[in-house]
């Protein structure tokens, strides 16, 4: 039997599997599925909605050809990505994931960037956005803001660690002209010129433009939420037939190899699979909180095989290949885990005890207050904007089918 057979044997075996543990545990799969849509329905979806319009407004215009020629003096000879790349990596840490596929995949279509550089892009531009490490994570989950930019810093770091890391990917793939491209330091009219050719260029009306910026939106967002319920599904079946127990097995084994507590086991292997569920369990551990912010901060560069089968549909549209991405998670996750110890005493605290915490205002009550209330806030609005946004996307839809069937 050859590996294609084995393949298709076990995919096949693992779609049994799981339909057969979803029919015979129907209540366990419909909680599961309530959960990951509230998470949908509430965070993901609103927080995500306005930077993918904005995004598609941005690129339609050309303006994102303007910011790609002032960054491309900085992005090319770092990273080796064309100037754009620096639009998706400041978008891509503000929104969270998976936006920096998202936009990496829009430029891959739009032919502004190569297959290469797309997937050198795609492995460094994804992360968890600020207000779920500060809002979901650091306060909600620890109570403690100030790990909060202890996990952030780590976290973004690992990101252009990892981009460092990936600029020597692809190199014999790109031609010689492609290698040795010069750096250009081009003025601001030389953009605005970029700018206007590309406006020029773009023969869709404005309701046009603003049309497809939802529809585009939308469509990818209601993937994005399949795959969330899908994986929480997944990840409580795994636990209702007890298969979480024998995978443990591995995590155990990998804290045991960097002498962890063997009690993150469970909290590391849910982690793997959806980082929230992953980073509440490990903060309800009883491990020391240096032991459980490294494996919080590996689980965020991770991110998830949740996030990586969101990322893997979105690239799916293009030529852009999905292992880089993948070993740039792995790359990520154990990036940010080294940052954690090597920040933890300058960033988090101090030998002298009056400044223990650098970042003590952060454990005031009242700045806690403000990372939980805008995290509730995001939560309590979610509701009402995605339903908002589905109804635009629903009006828009059937006013161009409408359309189409009256011209033909």
């Amino acid at each position: 039997m050859n590996l294609s057979k084995i393949n298709t044997f076990l995919i096949a075996s693992f779609f049994i599997f799981l339909t057969a543990t979803v029919i015979s545990h129907p209540q366990a799969s419909f909680d599961a599925s309530k959960t990951g849509l509230a998470m949908w329905w509430e965070v993901v979806f609103p927080s995500l909605l306005p930077f993918f319009i904005l995004s598609e407004l941005l690129i339609g215009f050309g303006i994102v050809r303007f910011v790609g020629l002032l960054l491309e003096p900085f992005m090319r000879p770092i990273f080796r990505v064309p100037g754009v790349g620096g639009f998706v990596l400041a978008m891509g840490m503000a929104s969270g994931n998976p936006a920096g596929a998202k936009l990496t995949a829009r430029l891959r279509q739009e032919k502004q960037i190569s297959r290469v550089e797309a997937e050198r892009l795609v492995s460094f531009t994804n992360s968890s956005n600020p207000l779920f490490i500060f809002g979901a994570v650091a306060v909600g989950f620890f109570h403690n803001a100030s790990l909060g930019i202890l996990l952030a810093c780590a976290h973004y770091l690992g990101n252009l660690a990892v981009g460092l890391t990936m600029r020597s990917y692809g190199r014999k793939e790109e031609d010689s002209t492609m290698r040795h491209r010069a750096v250009r330091f081009p003025s601001l009219k030389d953009a605005f010129l970029a700018l206007h050719t590309a406006r020029l260029a773009e023969k869709r009306p404005l309701g046009k433009i603003l049309g497809d910026a939802v529809t585009s939106s939308v469509q990818t967002l209601l993937m994005v939420g399949g795959f969330i319920i899908l994986f929480s599904v997944f990840n409580r079946l795994l636990s209702v037939v007890q298969l979480t127990d024998i995978l443990s097995i591995f995590t155990k084994a990998v804290l045991s190899l960097f002498q962890l507590p063997a009690q993150l086991d469970i909290p590391l292997l849910s982690g793997m699979f959806e980082i929230t569920l992953g980073s509440k369990l490990v903060s309800e551990s009883d491990a020391a909180l240096l032991q459980k912010a490294i494996i919080v901060s590996f689980i965020l560069g991770f991110s998830g095989f949740s996030v990586q089968a969101q990322v893997a549909g979105i690239l799916s549209d293009t030529d852009i290949r999905f292992k880089p991405f993948f070993f740039a998670r792995i790359l990520q996750g154990i990036y940010a885990a080294v940052f954690i110890i090597i920040l933890w005493k300058p960033l988090y605290t101090a030998l002298e005890e009056p400044y223990q915490h650098v970042f003590q205002p952060l454990q005031k009550p009242a700045a806690q207050e403000a990372f939980i209330n805008g995290w509730n806030f995001l939560v309590a609005s979610g509701p009402a904007v995605t339903l908002g946004a589905l109804l635009s996307y629903v009006l828009i839809y059937s006013y161009r089918l409408t359309n189409n069937e009256k011209k033909g």
